[in-house]
């Protein structure tokens, strides 16, 4: 008689060689054996579910049902101020600056706000009448989604060309309960903050730091549900699903375990049924199967659109969170450091910034649900007075070198109520320039601390929500103090 020399090789019966084909295995009975065991057991859960099963209490992911936020990072120091958002001294907006000033924000004479026809309110903020921003945003949304946004400028200094600027406020607005039911934060890039510009340090939460997402095939990559759902259909395989679930709590009743990881174990189970039943189909988050966003002859960007990384990035987040999979999320766009002595290429850079600012507020329109959209940039940049009468320059001063006093952030806020409304009568601007167009960096705490200015963005958040007195408890550690009301924008929409 043969010995095994190895305890682990398989067994042999007599006579027999190891099985390999079905028929071997049958004459065996392996194959009838699991018949018999798990059909009759996994088909009358299936059939009938009534286990009296231990009560857990399972965390199911959901959205926080807060406002969609969403940071725009364009990377490389961007005009903002003037040319596009116009800026003005302490009286607001059009409170005006000097020839000087203007000239150093990019506008001739002859184009100034003080000049007939220069100044378009339509998104309640005001823009430059040939502002590059606002010819992109208008070429993607209707003038019905323009009525329902409002928008502030913060006039704030942040540093040149880096990304060190502690601009982005994700981390913070997660801390404000925003969530989604996939994952709490989504942005482009591999980093910390999901953009360019950083993160203030004291936000930073390890445990909902970005995901990557810039394509669709991203997007649908955070659901992975593994062969049942190809095997099933959707609704078979959340009742298999489900099955398991119960059989589990079934088998951890019969032995003595930990309480804890009896919990552990069974709410594995139950949130994979729900992550089956939302999600077995990942085409509910492809950005490429809505036709809101392509496919159509009324959608927002057309296959052509889609064939560019900064479309197929911001269809991805936007999808994602103007949906409710995320709660915030960072589309970072480089190719903003565009002081070539020339106008033309500054324009076709913020003409395809414009583009995707309208086309996130033309989503949640469709969608019927408000967005917090917040444009950021490191620094910015001036001009020196020369024109560029060339078709794409337009006229305009030419963009000669980095200039970090003419810098600025905003945010437009859309809401399916109506437009939003602000809190003053020049709240659409918070801080203001000199008449020179430098920051005024005693006009506020946050005009020359880019930390404060994601606090006081993180403020204005919680302001929509009528939650300004919550301030102090999410952000605990924050240098704003107690005088907030100069700083909070928006009053509540939600």
């Amino acid at each position: 008689m043969k010995t095994r020399k190895d305890p682990n090789s398989p067994l042999y019966l007599c006579d027999h060689p190891r099985p390999v084909t079905r028929r071997q295995l049958l004459g065996q009975g392996f194959i009838g054996g699991l018949g018999m065991v798990m059909a009759p057991t996994l088909l009358g859960m299936l059939g009938n579910r009534t286990a009296n099963a231990q009560t857990f209490v399972c965390q199911i992911r959901a959205g926080a049902g807060l406002v969609p936020f969403i940071c725009l990072d364009l990377a490389g120091g961007a005009n903002i101020a003037g040319s596009n958002v116009l800026v003005g001294g302490p009286g607001g907006q059009l409170d005006l600056l000097t020839a000087e000033g203007y000239s150093k924000l990019g506008l001739p004479s002859s184009m100034t706000p003080g000049n007939v026809n220069q100044v378009n309110t339509e998104f309640g903020l005001a823009f430059h009448a040939d502002s590059a921003f606002l010819r992109g945003m208008q070429s993607k949304t209707s003038t019905t989604t323009r009525a329902n946004v409002n928008g502030t400028i913060f006039c704030a200094r942040s540093d040149n060309d880096t990304g060190n600027n502690p601009h982005n406020p994700m981390y913070g607005i997660a801390k404000c309960g925003a969530n989604g039911s996939l994952v709490t934060l989504v942005g482009t890039d591999p980093s910390d903050s999901g953009g360019n510009s950083a993160a203030p340090m004291a936000q930073i939460d390890p445990t909902v730091r970005p995901t990557k997402v810039d394509s669709a095939s991203d997007a649908t990559g955070l659901v992975d549900t593994g062969k049942l759902v190809s095997l099933l259909n959707q609704t078979q395989a959340g009742q298999v699903a489900k099955a398991a679930e119960d059989i589990t709590a079934l088998k951890l009743q019969k032995i003595a375990e930990d309480p804890n990881l009896e919990e552990l174990v069974h709410c594995g189970y139950v949130q994979t049924t729900d992550l089956i039943s939302k999600f077995g189909n990942p085409d509910v988050v492809n950005p490429n199967l809505d036709t809101d966003i392509v496919g159509t002859g009324t959608s927002i960007f057309t296959a052509a659109d889609m064939n560019q990384s900064r479309i197929q990035k911001t269809a991805a987040v936007m999808k994602l969170v103007i949906n409710g999979y995320a709660g915030a999320g960072t589309v970072e766009n480089g190719g903003y450091d565009y002081h070539d002595s020339t106008r033309a290429t500054g324009e076709d850079r913020d003409f395809q910034a414009g583009q995707m600012m309208g086309a996130m507020l033309e989503y949640a329109a469709r969608k019927a649900t408000p967005l917090m959209l917040y444009v950021i940039t490191d620094g910015a940049l001036s001009s020196n007075g020369m024109i560029d009468n060339s078709a794409g320059g337009r006229g305009k001063g030419q963009w000669t070198g980095d200039n970090s006093d003419t810098a600025a952030t905003f945010v437009l806020v859309y809401s399916p109520t109506g437009r939003p409304a602000m809190t003053t009568a020049t709240a659409h601007q918070i801080g203001y320039y000199r008449p020179t167009a430098a920051v005024e960096t005693a006009a506020t705490p946050i005009a020359n601390n880019v930390t404060l200015l994601a606090e006081a963005v993180i403020l204005n958040y919680l302001a929509l929500h009528n939650r300004v007195g919550d301030f102090a408890s999410v952000l605990p550690m924050n240098g704003l103090g107690s005088t907030l009301d100069p700083l909070v924008a928006f009053a509540p929409i939600v």
